[in-house]
């Protein structure tokens, strides 16, 4: 008897451990799958053996045949005989090496992560569906698809996608899947506008207009004014001030009386980071060595595994141009051709605008706006959570756009059925595909404008350069029409009088071809001086990027491609340089511990770049960054019910430069009376303190490198497939903007000529297996601040060292 139930028990357990290894349970994976060696993740180990040097795919759809070469950094380069065959080779490759990234992403854009990892991201999926960002998406993309061209790019690309993805045993599916335990669906051209979506989201989307509204109820439209002025006191635009316009503006609407919102914490979850940027600039051939011009661009971004961008170079009749794309998105968004390079940095124009909504009742059925009431259309959301039943919500939409509110939907202060309702131009239709594929084509400044005009969002800055010796920026985007500080304040969406009563035609959007001074440039600054006719913000990146950029551009001569690369990593901060000598002088030595004075000796020393080994920076930057929030957290910090922001770098200084009896410098929390002087000792001592508490006395360990600690995290979060603690200089404001987790995501350099010569590194590497060694072979060359000479090929045929591998895609 007792051996029949040793059996049974034996088989129970069996039974019960064979569930367990293959059954998921929440976040935790099937561990019998994962690790079973015929097809768990043993199988995504890859050595360079595994790449054949030569093989022949014979792939569904394709029209005629393709040749794929690759070089020693796995780029491949596409050689089709016409479009379609070009972008779904473009697909399927990208497909090959980022499938799981492009999915994921496109997952996040349209709220449907719970679908993977359950419902702890329930909230994050309803805010991004709650943003319109499905809305937006499907609109964009009924124009691309009404557009013949980009029809073909997206559905030959999708259609280059599913061939990879049709292509998918279990075996071979990419670690991540293994891991979450799901598998890839689909690709439509859906998805390459809902990931275009995302990008606009994280470039655009942020918005202080709630903020500042609470700030105009607790202190009045003076004190706004002056601490939030529309244009700061340094400023080094984009579009230099007396710039010729070339045109004849049109009429801005009339503003209303100002609107003083209710009282608001509904502050939109899951903001963009503050911190992303970018740079580029091209230099005229007066001022090269070459006699022609050079494009550099270094979009600012966050740091992740796989890398945000992908390398290719893409021919076909008509077009052979190499660049980065985002892995899900055709053409090549930043990049070189023979003729010609172009760039992009992020503008940050106010294009999202917040309207306080009035409905009839709770029902929230009707809303008020022109004198009357209006139906509220209403979408309801079916939100699929992995283990747990699906999930309804439903999304209000007025004329304005979605209504968004916070994740708990708690009431409003004073109970009253207001909302608001969301305006932002990444729910337009645009084709932003067409303007990279005719971008991709250009050969000329008149190509080049006319590739912008069907761009929409994000606004971005795109520079230029030709063999024709030409030069341009425009910072492009649709700019709505709007009278001065619409939209710097929550909006009153009951008048008409403040809805968007048109656009800034696209031809009078800033601009600059050729100036006299032999560069154009951009660092996220205001686009254009007071001088130009419309308002596109009042909130633009600080200025010490761009004027940094400026001042060395201006002293270059002969100018090389290694000029450029040395000022993608300048260290300087000009916030220190301003900045130090006035917070010593506020300072008294005696004061000090014999620790601190250390400090503040070695601050005194220090030359203000944010290398690496440097210690002041280290110091400064709790220093300065401590101020700045004694300064202003008793009068704009967070309280309840009632978020604002701190005055900017700007009006901050000025403060702290020539107003040193202001108001503002005590803090009313306390019975007495501080001093500018008592708010730096505290703030020294206190960055003192912390930096000894961290890593001991002053020494060797505070290092900036340390102190920043520059991080490439997986793109998941999954723990142990990012890099750690990169050993780096620079910091955000700086040129070389690599702060903690944001920086340089694609660095380029091209020097256009009879043969383009180009230059170019991201922070990771073509593959996006965790079991490559091109997963992150070139973080690196990038972490030490070179580039890698970029292989431009002219035919399929040409030999190149540095090209080992050839494949043929057959129909």
């Amino acid at each position: 008897m007792f051996r029949w139930v040793k059996a049974a028990l034996s088989l129970l357990l069996t039974g019960v451990l064979v569930w367990v290894l293959n059954t998921s349970h929440g976040q935790v994976p099937a561990f019998g799958k994962f690790l079973s060696p015929f097809e768990g993740f043993w199988r995504n180990g890859e050595a360079d053996a595994d790449f054949a040097a030569e093989q022949t795919l014979t792939l569904p759809g394709l029209q005629q045949p393709v040749t794929v070469r690759f070089d020693d950094k796995r780029v491949p380069h596409v050689f089709a005989q016409n479009d379609h065959d070009l972008y779904y080779a473009q697909g399927y490759l990208t497909a090959r090496d980022r499938l799981w990234q492009m999915e994921f992403q496109t997952h996040v854009a349209a709220g449907r992560l719970s679908e993977i990892v359950g419902e702890g991201r329930l909230e994050t999926d309803r805010f991004f569906r709650r943003m319109g960002m499905g809305y937006g998406a499907q609109k964009s993309l009924d124009a691309m698809m009404s557009d013949p061209t980009t029809r073909t790019v997206l559905t030959a690309y999708s259609a280059g996608v599913n061939a990879y993805i049709g292509s998918l045993a279990p075996r071979d599916l990419p670690f991540e899947y293994k891991l979450l335990n799901y598998r890839p669906e689909p690709w439509q051209p859906l998805k390459c506008a809902l990931l275009l979506k995302f990008m606009a989201w994280d470039l655009s989307g942020r918005s202080d207009d709630l903020r500042m509204s609470n700030a105009l109820s607790a202190y009045g439209s003076a004190v706004v004014q002056d601490l939030f002025p529309d244009y700061p006191q340094r400023e080094d635009p984009i579009v230099p001030v007396g710039t010729p316009l070339d045109y004849k503006p049109v009429a801005v609407p009339e503003a209303p009386n100002l609107f003083k919102a209710a009282l608001s914490n509904r502050v939109p979850q899951h903001e963009p980071d503050p911190e992303l940027g970018s740079n580029n600039w091209a230099v005229s051939g007066a001022k090269t060595a070459t006699g022609l011009p050079m494009l550099a661009n270094d979009p600012h971004l966050q740091l992740n595994l796989p890398s945000i961008w992908y390398q290719m170079q893409l021919t076909a009749p008509g077009v052979n141009v190499y660049g980065v794309t985002i892995p899900g998105a055709p053409t090549i968004i930043i990049g070189f051709n023979q003729q010609a390079a172009w760039g992009v940095t992020n503008v940050g124009a106010d294009v999202v605008d917040w309207y306080q909504i009035r409905f009839k009742d709770h029902t929230k059925r009707e809303y008020w706006h022109d004198g009357r009431w209006k139906p509220v259309r209403r979408v309801v959301e079916h939100i699929k959570v992995r283990g747990l039943p699906d999930r309804l919500d439903t999304v209000l939409y007025t004329h304005h756009g979605p209504v968004v509110y916070d994740h708990d939907e708690k009431p409003f202060l004073d109970q009253t059925p207001i909302r608001h309702a969301l305006r932002w131009t990444a729910h337009d239709p645009a084709n932003e595909v067409l303007a990279f594929y005719r971008l991709n084509r250009a050969r000329s400044y008149q190509d080049y404008t006319a590739a912008l005009a069907s761009y929409g969002s994000p606004a971005q800055n795109f520079i230029f350069a030709s063999n024709q010796n030409d030069i341009a920026i425009w910072p492009n985007g649709r700019f709505p029409l709007k009278w001065r500080d619409q939209g710097k304040f929550i909006l009153d969406g009951t008048d008409p009088a403040y809805d968007w009563q048109g656009w800034i035609p696209a031809a009078q959007n800033p601009h600059v071809k050729n100036p006299a001074r032999g560069f154009v440039s951009s660092a996220n600054q205001f686009s254009a001086g007071p001088d130009y006719p419309y308002y596109l913000g009042w909130s633009f990146g600080s200025y010490e990027r761009g004027h940094r950029i400026n001042q060395r551009l201006a002293r270059m001569t002969q100018a090389t491609v290694d000029s450029l690369r040395l000022l993608q990593n300048d260290n300087l901060n000009l916030n220190a340089q301003l900045m130090l000598p006035r917070m010593l002088d506020l300072v008294q030595p005696a004061q000090l511990t014999a620790d601190q004075r250390r400090a503040y000796d070695e601050l005194r020393r220090w030359n203000y770049f944010y290398d690496a080994n440097a210690i002041g920076p280290s110091i400064f930057e709790l220093w300065y960054t401590n101020l700045v929030k004694h300064l202003w957290e008793d009068d704009f910090g967070t309280q309840p019910g009632r978020p604002m922001r701190y005055p900017g770098r700007d009006r901050t200084n000025t403060l702290l430069l020539q107003e040193p009896t202001s108001k503002w410098i005590d803090d009313r929390r306390t019975p007495g009376k501080e001093t500018l002087d008592q708010l730096a000792l505290n703030s020294l001592q206190w960055a003192t303190d912390s930096l000894q508490r961290k890593f001991g006395p002053l020494g060797p360990e505070w290092r900036w490198a340390h102190q920043k600690s520059t991080d490439i995290l997986h793109l998941a979060q999954l723990p142990g497939f990012g890099r750690m603690d990169l050993d780096c200089g620079g910091g955000a404001g700086i040129v070389n903007a690599t702060s903690e987790r944001n920086g340089p995501s694609w660095r380029m350099v091209v020097a256009l000529g009879p043969e383009p010569k180009a230059y170019g590194v991201f922070p990771g590497g073509q593959s996006g297996n965790p079991g490559s060694r091109h997963y992150d072979d070139l973080i690196e060359t990038w972490r030490v601040g070179q580039l890698n000479e970029l292989v431009f090929l002219h035919s399929a045929a040409e030999t190149n060292p540095r090209v080992p591998a050839a494949w043929q895609l057959r129909p």
